[in-house]
């Protein structure tokens, strides 16, 4: 592995272990990015995804890394190289992608921005660990096979450690975290579409304390 992976990996855990849940957001309307994410960072959820999914989404992520304080924003649902280069340019600290493709991995060599590829089998995992990637987010987690899958994973693959997303409600959060591979996981439910429609940030800071509450064992 090159010291240049090494360093972006190293960045990948330092993010992925600032708290037990990172925030997966879609940001409709670019006047809640800013609001949101202080939300979330009060509540003790540091590490939000922006995904890709909406037009305004790389506009939130710059108004996010340039307005929020102790933010770690980054871009989800990064599907193609321009994605990854438009997602570095707007200010995200990290890039998180539902799987990976050869173009992308060699987009991904290319730039600095540290890259959580998914992967939803062991020969998925195996290939992005021999690329270097030891920290892999696994998705979609709940139908892709389950904490019972995951579980199963960490014996015959011990140098992977998996950010579980897709599906993962806040009362099953602990069982994910609960396993040794599962470094962090990651939650939608933090920002609640009713929620997010009314500006109810106080009601989002609340959700991001009972996350931020919940510990890896």
């Amino acid at each position: 592995m090159s010291e240049l992976m090494r360093a972006r990996q190293a960045e990948i855990e330092a993010t992925l272990r600032l708290a037990p849940v990172v925030a997966v957001v879609v940001v409709q309307r670019l006047e809640h990015a800013v609001p949101l994410a202080r939300a979330l960072v009060a509540g003790g959820i540091p590490a939000v995804e922006i995904t890709l999914r909406t037009p305004v989404a790389l506009d939130a992520i710059r108004a996010i890394a340039n307005e929020v304080d102790g933010v770690a924003v980054g871009a989800g649902t990064v599907l193609t190289p321009q994605d990854l280069h438009a997602s570095a340019a707007a200010g995200a600290r990290f890039a998180v992608s539902p799987g990976h493709s050869p173009r992308l991995l060699d987009a991904a060599d290319d730039s600095a921005l540290p890259y959580l590829p998914g992967a939803a089998s062991a020969s998925e995992a195996m290939t992005l660990l021999e690329r270097g990637y030891r920290w892999q987010k696994f998705f979609p987690a709940v139908p892709a096979g389950g904490v019972d899958f995951v579980r199963a994973l960490a014996s015959p693959l011990p140098g992977i450690g998996f950010c579980a997303t897709g599906g993962i409600s806040a009362s099953a959060a602990a069982q994910w975290l609960a396993l040794p591979n599962v470094i962090a996981v990651g939650g939608s439910w933090l920002t609640p579409g009713n929620l997010v429609d009314a500006a109810n940030w106080p009601a989002i800071a609340a959700l991001a304390r009972e996350a931020a509450s919940l510990r890896h064992s």
